[in-house]
């Protein structure tokens, strides 16, 4: 098979196993609570990604790191597990799946816009209107279609939503300045986060004996949200001739993610959401071209 049929196979695999987490997440909230959902996942993730380094021989290069690299990475599982999926879980508990969904995936209109103070890059008139498209599309989604009336329907879920896709722009522009092996960086993230995440329940919540739907549903995020999907993307664009190529992909998510929420977790979907999602992700195409 040739380099770039790979790429687009791995491409398609990607996508299809992030379409059917926003039903994990839903699902696995109805048998465990936000930290020890994201605890459990979180480990998954870690010794997935731990096993990977042995597979390929990688463990040593943890040897090479210095002082300010293991900061930089503890800093960066800070933003990533923590506090991402904390604030994305806990609005996944507040909102339907759909909603939390299609507000979360704004994180590439947030890129651009915390690129300006962070990355000093200038925005040009086309970005402008982008965000502007985007963010009528999280009004409809966040009004339910109500515009005319200016409610929100649910003030802390839309805040924690559109925070999550915040949170996780910061992590990337923070991440891409960072060198050394991709892998590595994020076996790392994942370690620091599992123990700010632990010291949390400690804190603020409650050990849980998971049952065994839970356990399943931390497994499922953990290998296909966290740590392997990742992967299998990364190697996609790593084996395509062209970023963009495959890269585009990543629009189909939430149009599929929605389906799979409709089948599986059994929401009816509103069409305010199939209206917002089209304008958010027409910004996204806007911004993009």
């Amino acid at each position: 098979m040739e380099k770039q049929k790979k790429a687009c196979l791995c491409a398609l695999i990607a996508v299809l196993l992030w379409s059917t987490v926003a039903s994990a997440f839903k699902l696995s909230l109805r048998h465990l609570d936000v930290l020890p959902l994201l605890f459990y996942a979180s480990v998954v993730s870690t010794a997935v990604l731990f096993c990977i380094l042995l597979f390929f021989g990688k463990l040593n290069l943890l040897g090479t790191l210095a002082k300010k690299d293991y900061l930089r990475c503890a800093l960066l599982g800070l933003l990533n597990p923590f506090l991402y999926y904390l604030v994305l879980f806990k609005a996944y508990s507040i909102l339907r799946a759909q909603e939390a969904l299609t507000l979360n995936f704004t994180w590439p209109i947030m890129l651009v816009l915390l690129s300006i103070p962070l990355l000093k890059q200038k925005i040009e008139l086309r970005s402008v209107l982008a965000v502007i498209i985007s963010f009528a599309g999280v009004f409809v989604i966040s009004t339910r279609g109500d515009i005319l009336g200016f409610r929100l329907t649910s003030p802390a879920g839309v805040s924690l939503a559109i925070g999550s896709s915040v949170i996780w722009a910061m992590f990337w522009i923070y991440n891409v300045k960072q060198g050394g092996d991709e892998i590595v960086r994020l076996f790392l993230n994942f370690t620091f986060g599992s123990c700010f995440i632990f010291i949390s329940i400690l804190l603020f919540s409650k050990v849980q004996v998971p049952s065994a739907n839970a356990i399943l549903g931390a497994l499922y995020i953990g290998l296909f949200e966290m740590a392997i999907t990742f992967l299998v993307w990364m190697k996609a664009l790593k084996l395509s001739q062209t970023t963009a190529s495959v890269a585009n992909l990543v629009y189909l998510v939430p149009f599929l993610s929605i389906v799979v929420i409709h089948f599986v977790v059994g929401e009816e979907i509103f069409f305010a959401t199939v209206i917002g999602l089209i304008l958010i992700v027409a910004g996204m195409v806007l911004q993009k071209f």
